[in-house]
């Protein structure tokens, strides 16, 4: 379903970090979108993370293709040596602002429990024409580290109007940058475009428009997401 002959774009995020950007990434990918629909009573609210939405988790079997792409093509521009583990999902954004926790409502990174020889990475695939529904913003800390690390714990622990009143956020989609970060690049959303990222990098979906936002594969803002945890290459940092 790949396309076997991908143009690699990097775009720069900051430091070492880039945002590698593959246009025409599935040869059908109309193929996922009609999956969706047939699967749309199966999507499910995750209790385990902070996805603002629905998912399906995808099979070993499809998971095992985007990795195979990922390593012929993404892990050694990320850094990485090996695929340790990983797992993909189909997902849509859904979520009202009104209804947003706490650490739905500021930048995040991505699984945090890996060892110091291991690094972790992601992928967004866009599975909508629709490209004000959103593509993918990366931001830096512009606080000490232990005022970032207090906020975000804070941020998966208080109720959602004793964390704004603690921090003076709104409860809606991270659109720019806030007291606590700054926005440096945005990647947009196109058809059929796929993304891979370092997942420790905070970042957040670039929801400008939530009012667009419904539960309908066909129309709605469905992705691909994948997460890898890899064995980081001798001599990366």
């Amino acid at each position: 379903m790949f396309n076997s002959r991908p143009r690699v774009e990097l775009v720069p995020i900051f430091g070492r970090h880039a945002c590698v950007v593959i246009d025409d990434a599935l040869l059908e990918p109309e193929r996922l979108v009609a999956l969706a629909q047939e699967r749309r009573a199966d999507f499910a609210q995750a209790p385990f993370n902070a996805y603002p939405g629905l998912e399906l988790r995808m099979t070993e079997g499809f998971s095992a293709q985007l990795d195979d792409f990922f390593r012929l093509h993404v892990r050694a521009l990320l850094g990485a040596r090996r695929t340790l583990r990983m797992y993909s999902r189909l997902a849509m954004v859904t979520t009202p602002p009104g209804e947003l926790q706490p650490r739905q409502s500021i930048c995040h990174r991505d699984r945090l429990d890996f060892a110091a020889n291991q690094c972790i990475a992601a992928s967004v695939l866009y599975l909508f024409k629709e490209a004000t529904l959103g593509g993918t913003s990366f931001f830096v800390p512009t606080r000490p580290k232990p005022e970032i690390d207090r906020m975000v714990h804070d941020s998966g622990t208080l109720d959602a109007d004793a964390f704004a009143e603690r921090y003076a956020l709104p409860r809606d989609y991270m659109r720019d940058s806030n007291a606590f970060f700054g926005r440096v690049v945005t990647v947009p959303a196109r058809w059929n475009r796929l993304i891979f990222y370092d997942g420790s990098i905070f970042h957040s979906g670039d929801i400008t428009h939530p009012e667009m936002l419904t539960a309908e594969p066909g129309s709605g803002r469905l992705t691909l997401n994948g997460f890898f945890t890899c064995s980081r290459s001798t001599g990366a940092r």
